[in-house]
């Protein structure tokens, strides 16, 4: 097992150094403790809420809690002892220097939720998801994901090339550390496990009216339609569970980091849009796992291949916001007649269609819907075309040829 840095490590350390209080949210196992601990002082205390009778200190009496803890403190898994939020407050309101409290959370709704409440305009909030792409196979400093060309020039030098190949390898193996660490060898027990906990531990945390086995088919019909548009009656009838079970279960997946949504882009001048969001997973390794392909090479050539193939990407381009503590505005494009952008970036006043494809080399077909963009009222910019072509190309002045690896 390594130690794999993380982009977040340099923004952790500043933000410590001008707020009282960091809370670090994120899904299960993504290494936020490893990170925190890592980067701690030797005179940082440490405390997991997972200890049941911290636990029961914490939420009975959190100023007795805070006494007996020396500053600064991490504190793991606070969300278990929301009662803490308003001696936290108190404490930073009394003076406590910068950086008296890292905070770790694994259900970001609840966390952000507990510390916009309690703790506004006294606390950092940082994301940490699963590793990215560039933590794992790149280099040098991590940079948000734009469509420019000088800035994906310089991404040639961060990122790590990869053919086809390697690139379903990558999205096979996942994100989780502790598998890509080497820590866990065998993947098929990690995520076994991993799904067992989540399910036993987070989700009986945020809905209490649960049947277990059947929870686990409903995450595998999810996976089975991970990176396309979501029909919550179909994923409900392939458990034989209603409509608003399976609502409130895609809440529960969507709160703890499972999932996440991309809506689709409108405005009061393209009326023709559909409404329908489509859903991605965080970790494309689970969706491997779930949708239980073995191999990268049976993924590749698998039904899903395309549609787990652009999940990768929008994951991607989102760790590398979030890994720059910054905020990402994406949507898809599709209308009533079925055209569809996989993607839109907006960024500095202007709207960016990328399209993701498999191929090593796409064709200008490919970016003929770009063009409907320019009936609305935001500008249309440089577009691209995310795929497996080896280096950096265009098709034309407005639109590049990306690699996958490059992001």
């Amino acid at each position: 097992m390594h130690y794999i840095k993380r982009d977040l490590e340099d923004k952790i350390i500043a933000l410590s150094k001008e707020y009282a209080c960091l809370l670090v949210t994120g899904p299960r196992q993504v290494g936020k403790t490893t990170v925190l601990r890592h980067l701690a002082a030797p005179d940082r205390s440490y405390v997991s809420l997972d200890d049941l009778e911290e636990r029961r200190i914490a939420k009975n009496d959190p100023a007795l809690f805070l006494q007996m803890h020396d500053l600064p403190i991490l504190i793991d898994e606070v969300q278990y002892a929301p009662e803490l939020f308003s001696y936290i407050k108190i404490a930073i309101d009394n003076g406590a220097a910068p950086g008296s409290f890292w905070l770790t959370g694994s259900q970001a709704f609840k966390m952000m939720e507990l510390a916009q409440e309690s703790l506004a305009g006294r606390v950092a909030i940082l994301h940490m998801g699963g590793l990215s792409q560039h933590e794992i196979y790149g280099s040098g400093a991590n940079m948000p994901f734009t469509v420019d060309l000088n800035a994906l020039k310089s991404r040639k030098n961060t990122g790590s090339p990869a053919n086809m190949n390697e690139i379903y390898e990558r999205i096979w193996k996942g994100s989780l550390p502790g598998y890509i660490s080497g820590k866990f060898t065998d993947r098929n027990v990690f995520y076994s496990s991993y799904l067992q906990t989540y399910i036993n531990r987070d989700v009986s945390e945020l809905t209490t009216l649960v049947d277990k086995l059947p929870f686990q088919d409903f995450i595998r019909a999810a996976a089975c339609r991970a990176g396309q548009m979501l029909n919550i009656h179909d994923i409900a009838q392939d458990v034989n569970v209603s409509d608003d079970t399976a609502r409130r279960w895609l809440q529960v997946l969507e709160k703890s980091d499972i999932i996440f949504y991309l809506r689709p882009y409108s405005n009061n001048l393209l009326k023709r849009t559909i409404k329908t969001p489509k859903m991605y997973f965080f970790d494309t390794g689970l969706v491997a796992c779930l949708t239980r392909y073995t191999t990268p090479e049976i993924l590749q050539n698998g039904a899903i291949n395309g549609a787990i193939l652009e999940n990768y990407v929008v994951s991607e381009i989102v760790k590398t916001y979030q890994n720059a503590a910054q905020d990402c505005l994406l949507w898809y494009y599709r209308d009533k007649s079925s055209n569809e952008i996989d993607l839109i970036m907006e960024s500095d006043g202007c709207l960016h269609p990328i399209e993701i494809k498999r191929s090593v080399n796409p064709g200008s077909e490919l970016i003929r819907t770009f063009s409907l963009l320019d009936k609305g009222s935001v500008p249309r910019g440089k577009g691209a075309l995310l795929c497996m072509r080896p280096e950096l190309s265009a098709i034309n002045a407005d639109n590049y040829i990306v690699p996958v690896w490059m992001i």
